[in-house]
């Protein structure tokens, strides 16, 4: 199985996302990538092909994983911690911004439906890759914009993907998500998976995650 990580950050985020439109009055939301269907995503997908892993880290990992697993391609959502050096973290170590992690989501994917080149083209667009070490209202190193590559090839298709994004204008500052060789993945706490489907009410999930899914075109009921 190929892997690569990616860290994403969570926090509200109003311009890197105004380019993908939303508004009432227009023409709907088109979708920053085709919205999985849950009760026919996996008829007829050949899987003489191994899956491969992509672990996206840009800030709380709660909104992240909310937005990739509503995507076509994308089989499975891990949160997690990344890049560190204290083994084994818990989150309020992490939170404490002294262990060096980034607070990441470890990835699944189909190659075949979802190749790497257009996964990174939605981590662009799913939070603000020009702001350091935050996003909105989430500030510190644990929310970083990196991604975390396994072998050359997937550092050569970050590192093309990153400069593509950085000439295309749609931000109006230079990108700083780093592109490290991938270290081990921690996996985050039990109540930190799924938590938006388990808490789609609770404040956060309304203020940051609902507004999120809504402007990335994957609003679900």
């Amino acid at each position: 199985m190929k892997r690569i990580t990616l860290a994403v950050f969570c926090g509200i985020v109003a311009a890197p996302l105004a380019f993908v439109a939303f508004s009432r009055d227009k023409e709907p939301v088109k979708p920053v990538a085709e919205p999985k269907d849950t009760q026919s995503d996996s008829a007829g997908v050949d899987r003489s092909d191994p899956l491969e892993v992509i672990t996206l880290g840009a800030g709380c990992f709660w909104c992240i994983e909310a937005v990739l697993e509503r995507i076509k391609g994308i089989e499975e959502v891990t949160s997690g911690y990344m890049g560190g050096h204290v083994k084994n973290p818990t989150y309020e170590e992490v939170c404490s911004k002294t262990t060096g992690h980034a607070e990441v989501v470890e990835v699944k994917f189909d190659p075949k439906i979802m190749p790497l080149e257009k996964l990174l083209k939605v981590f662009w667009k799913l939070h603000d890759p020009t702001t350091l070490n935050r996003q909105g209202n989430d500030a510190g190193p644990q929310y970083r914009s990196a991604i975390f590559y396994y072998n050359d090839a997937q550092k050569a298709t970050a590192e093309q993907s990153k400069k593509e994004a950085d000439a295309s204008g749609e931000f109006d500052n230079p990108i700083v998500t780093e592109i490290t060789k991938a270290e081990e993945f921690y996996k985050a706490e039990g109540y930190h998976q799924d938590y938006f489907s388990n808490n789609q009410n609770q404040p956060y999930c309304r203020a940051v995650i609902w507004p999120k899914l809504k402007k990335l075109g994957l609003e679900t009921k």
